[in-house]
């Protein structure tokens, strides 16, 4: 897929992504929610949906559901790259002067979006917390190690980094890095890149179909190597200043 960094477009307020693979289950009913919210949010928007090179029917899915949704948009990647691939592209395709994220699996409720946005007047970034989690217990203690390391050493400040509710101002996007385990370090790349970061407790829901795409080799060993990738790179990098430009 060849993107092209898009300007901002004018009066565009929000770009929402929602990376996929493999979710024919699940995608016509997170998309309908969505839509649902959507209908009756007042902000302008746009909606990008990610699909990471599905292998079934998810991506004539989403064709057939954005036909009368004209804020909609598909893009698909020639192969499966991953869902930190996915949002990063989706991150370049977006237009909006917000962006927020969220997961393709049906595990977030869009009817959280409104919200968390609205904390974005009084912080950069602001990141879900899963609550009451409906995921198995050999998950729930993966996740609860992963978190506790990379809090201690990245001193993230944040508590729950699986979430994939996250919504950010559009000039957050220069603290990321294309990283396979992007979606686990986005807040700790923001901060260390001065970005404020809030959380804010979200709903979590019970995956009603389709597969999880992670297991103990990609949940453990591999973010543990980038976490360490990512603890030089915040030590080193500079922070990321606002550029002032006046006209002579």
């Amino acid at each position: 897929m060849n993107i092209s960094q898009p300007t901002e477009a004018d009066g565009l307020q929000y770009s929402i992504i929602v990376p996929v693979f493999n979710e024919e289950e699940v995608i016509g009913r997170l998309l309908a929610e969505l839509r649902k919210v959507l209908d009756h949010w007042r902000p302008s928007y746009e909606l990008w949906v990610v699909d990471d090179g599905s292998s079934d029917r998810t991506g004539r899915i989403v064709k057939e559901f954005f036909t009368e949704w004209p804020e909609a948009n598909l893009a698909q990647l020639s192969r499966n790259s991953g869902q930190a691939a996915a949002l990063f592209h989706g991150m370049k395709l977006a237009r909006g002067a917000k962006i927020i994220l969220m997961d393709g699996d049906g595990q977030n409720d869009p009817g959280d979006i409104p919200r968390l946005v609205s904390f974005l007047d009084d912080c950069d970034m602001i990141v879900g917390i899963r609550v009451k989690r409906r995921d198995s217990l050999l998950r729930l203690l993966m996740s609860r190690l992963a978190n506790s390391v990379r809090r201690r050493l990245l001193k993230d400040g944040v508590s729950d980094t699986g979430c994939g509710l996250k919504a950010f101002h559009r000039h957050v996007v220069a603290a990321f890095i294309p990283i396979q385990t992007l979606y686990s370090f986005m807040p700790a790349l923001a901060s260390s890149a001065g970005f404020s970061i809030r959380e804010m407790p979200v709903h979590h829901r019970p995956r009603l179909g389709g597969k999880s795409k992670y297991g103990l080799r990609k949940f453990l060993w591999r973010p543990f190597l980038d976490l360490l990738g990512v603890w030089w790179f915040g030590c080193r990098r500079c922070p990321i200043e606002p550029v002032q430009r006046s006209n002579r």
